[in-house]
């Protein structure tokens, strides 16, 4: 568990965070979330409240003795208060905003269903920040090609096996990292995502290449020596332990340079947004094997990733019944000259 909750947490927050690691399975950088959102929120009500000066910074204000009180009376204004003020002050937008309101409907929902701290829940009708709807961004088919073939790192073959994974498993980041060699069998691969959930994926000729490449190197020792403790772990670091999140995108930021596609934007997340698009677009899979694929909970979620390219909508104006319609020629009147 995270020491700052132990050491700057109010008691009922700590159970709430507690609560979420452990019973229901949030990852620790959701629970971190949740703790920065609602330190915030408490923050926010200990000034509101006249119990620290007005004018104090919120990074100075220490919420481990605040009282059960404090949140047992705030109401739903409060909350809409508090989002105003990081809008206006924070320039927080929508999307940071709908973040710091699932935080506090979540911990006020554990308030009341699970905990029965509270009777009535006053954040159950908060609602969520409408949230402008982006195209994601993605390689082409051409671009993702261009990235696999202009690799040469210091470690190549890592970094071209961590590129060729996300182009065609579509995985997140954090699915990644936390690659274990146990959870190869022949070509599925085991992974974690989201709240713990496992699932299983399948790897291409592509992948399995990649993959073996990579261990045969790497087993060699001749580009790191794998630290006692990371037996298991496939992507290693040049110290020889588990790769970090930073680390990968660092990896991709280079390799993304090399092959002359930086400044597009395209993050460790972008490649499985074109992993998952290039699936939909090019090879047709159905959009609800893409959803088990991706590990998303709702159809919906898997659907802004079957956007519609440039290419389509221009084959579909092609495809018009009435695309090849010429113009009429003109007779011309001797008359008017």
């Amino acid at each position: 568990m995270n020491k700052e909750y132990s050491n700057h947490c109010p008691d009922y927050l700590k159970e709430f965070l507690i609560y979420m690691e452990t019973i229901k399975g949030r990852s620790s950088r959701t629970v971190d979330g949740y703790y920065i959102e609602l330190r915030s929120f408490i923050r926010f009500l200990m000034i509101k409240n006249n119990m620290v000066s007005s004018d104090t910074d919120y990074t100075d204000i220490d919420i481990s003795g605040t009282p059960f009180e404090l949140i047992k009376n705030a109401t739903k204004l409060d909350a809409m208060e508090f989002l105003a003020e990081f809008q206006t002050k924070h320039q927080n937008q929508a999307k940071a905003r709908s973040r710091k309101v699932s935080a506090i409907r979540s911990f006020y929902k554990y308030l009341t269903v699970s905990s029965g701290k509270l009777i009535e829940n006053p954040m159950l009708n908060l609602e969520t920040p409408k949230l402008k709807k982006t195209l994601p961004k993605y390689l082409t088919l051409e671009q993702a090609l261009e990235l696999l073939t202009h690799i040469n790192t210091n470690f190549t073959e890592r970094d071209f096996c961590i590129i060729t994974l996300f182009l065609n498993c579509g995985m997140r980041l954090s699915e990644l990292c936390g690659i274990n060699i146990s959870d190869i069998h022949d070509n599925r691969l085991r992974l974690l995502g989201k709240g713990n959930k496992e699932r299983i994926v399948y790897l291409n000729n592509s992948c399995l290449n990649a993959i073996n490449n990579y261990l045969a190197v790497l087993n060699s020792g001749e580009k790191i020596k794998r630290s006692d403790k990371e037996k298991d772990a496939l992507f290693l670091n040049k110290n020889g332990k588990r790769i970090g999140a930073r680390r990968v995108e660092q990896i991709v930021e280079d390799c993304l340079k090399q092959a002359g596609l930086d400044g597009m934007g395209i993050s460790p997340h972008k490649l499985r947004h074109t992993a998952a698009t290039l699936l939909y677009q090019d090879a047709g899979v159905d959009i609800r094997v893409l959803k088990e694929l991706l590990g998303h909970e709702s159809l919906s979620t898997t659907e802004i990733y079957t956007h519609v390219s440039n290419k389509q909508i221009e084959d579909a104006s092609k495809k018009s019944p009435l695309g090849n319609i010429k113009p009429k020629k003109s007779v011309k009147n001797s008359d008017n000259g």
